[in-house]
């Protein structure tokens, strides 16, 4: 924090804007909801989740540099000076702070949804429209009911782009988080089969995305992928709730941003693209078809705010794909891929896909580690198995599963490429390092209760300890 750096919200501004009232003058230059993260200066708000009752971190907060705290009471613990912002509710009162902050911005805005890449589109967004301005985005997968107003209430209000993530597992979500961004663009990475369990079919997952269509502000735009089975029922849905342009994203001719080739270049990849008529030869500092029509997806949503995407798309060399989405490193000669945090059956396939490109070192394997594909109802072991081709096609050595819902893949699997099975991750982790030798390279991956994190862990430890 600067001297010369104007606050974020000062008393009087917060007080309005949440009908709090403020006990002493203050300005903060951040919000925070974490005293292991709040700097100096933030405005701390006593978010009480399912496990924890933030009041009990106030005193903390202060003690740290805290500007001032928003309590619904106050805490038994906070001095008589403390300066607090008490409102009737710190979850609604957070909503009103970043209602507040999407009014008094004139930034060009985008929301991005989607059953996977929303995390890594949205900081590729980041990095394309950078070039071009000051960009405020979702921190980390802020995309909930706390994480979407916290990170409004986060956005300076001089900046000029904002990029805001938006999930969602159950129907009515989206609706209600994209009308306080209200963006210009709007855009759906892809539809698949995630969260079946509470949707039933694809076609209702199509239907609870398409809400970010309702948030959009008149005359802006809905950006689609092109070649996904729901293209049309979210063309419809756009257009439904008034939506006149709308664009997609693929590889197919009549796509508005087309992927034309893709090819392996270190790390990552070299990229040709059509951008509605601008054709741009770039770099991706992360592999993998699905990185790459990302990245379509990015520079045609920042060319629809006015963004530079020429400049735009060479700050995309910059990219490296994220921990547990693809990051990768190396350990005692083992090269792993980290796709640990989340999974579904099209993220399944699209790292199956880059494993399958990933050529290991010489007398190396290729090594497979999955765990469940969680929220999938009544299809999940259909699903699961489903996935066996998808390894013969990544050309697997051994293949290591767990969890109960991958019992089902185990059954199916070649007993020539089975290595363990078993229901935790826990137990799997030291099959893995007993086999895993130098040259290999290990893909692991699966929905994040499933908890793969063990295993990169482990791995992770060979580094340390070489």
């Amino acid at each position: 924090m600067s001297d010369s750096q104007s606050p974020l919200w000062t008393s009087l501004e917060a007080t309005t804007a949440t009908g709090g009232k403020s006990t002493f003058n203050w300005a903060a230059f951040g919000v925070s909801i974490d005293t292991r993260t709040l700097q100096t200066g933030d405005l701390f708000i006593a978010h009480s989740g399912d496990n924890r009752d933030g009041h009990a971190f106030v005193a903390d907060a202060l003690n740290k540099g805290a500007a001032a705290a928003m309590v619904h009471r106050r805490p038994d613990d906070a001095p008589a000076t403390a300066p607090l912002l008490i409102v009737q509710n710190t979850r609604s009162a957070l909503e009103a702070l970043g209602r507040a902050a999407r009014l008094r911005s004139a930034a060009q805005i985008v929301a991005v949804t989607g059953s996977a890449g929303k995390t890594t589109t949205k900081e590729m967004l980041r990095l394309v429209l950078s070039r071009s301005g000051e960009v405020a985005a979702s921190a980390a997968s802020y995309n909930n009911h706390w994480g979407v107003p916290l990170s409004l209430a986060r956005m300076p209000r001089d900046v000029g782009y904002g990029v805001f993530e938006i999930g969602m597992n159950h129907a009515g979500e989206i609706r209600a988080l994209v009308k306080p961004v209200r963006p210009q663009v709007a855009a759906i990475t892809t539809v698949a089969p995630a969260h079946l369990e509470y949707f039933g079919t694809v076609e209702a997952i199509a239907d609870a995305k398409a809400e970010i269509f309702e948030g959009i502000e008149t005359g802006g735009v809905a950006i689609l992928p092109a070649e996904n089975s729901q293209f049309e029922r979210l063309k419809a849905r756009a257009r439904a709730v008034g939506v006149s342009r709308i664009l997609s994203f693929g590889s197919s001719a009549g796509a508005d941003a087309r992927l034309i080739s893709a090819s392996a270049h270190g790390e990552g990849q070299k990229i040709l693209a059509d951008i509605k008529g601008t054709r741009l030869a770039f770099a991706i500092g992360a592999a993998g078809t699905h990185i790459a029509m990302n990245a379509i997806a990015a520079l045609l949503a920042a060319r629809e705010l006015g963004a530079d995407i020429a400049k735009g798309a060479d700050a995309l060399v910059n990219f490296t794909a994220l921990k547990g989405r693809g990051a990768r490193f190396s350990a005692g000669g083992i090269e792993i891929i980290d796709e640990s945090y989340n999974a579904n059956p099209a993220s399944m396939a699209a790292a199956l896909d880059l494993l399958a490109k990933t050529q290991p070192a010489d007398g190396g394997r290729r090594i497979v580690a999955l765990g469940d594909m969680l929220e999938l109802g009544g299809e999940s072991a259909a699903l699961h198995r489903a996935l066996a081709r998808n390894i013969a096609a990544a050309k697997a050595d051994k293949v290591f599963l767990c969890g109960v819902q991958m019992q089902s893949l185990w059954q199916v699997l070649p007993l020539a490429v089975r290595g363990f099975y078993s229901e935790q991750s826990s137990e799997l982790a030291p099959e893995i390092m007993s086999t895993v030798q130098k040259g290999d390279v290990i893909l692991v991956k699966g929905s994040f209760g499933s908890r793969m994190s063990v295993i990169i862990d482990a791995l992770r430890a060979l580094k340390a300890a070489a």
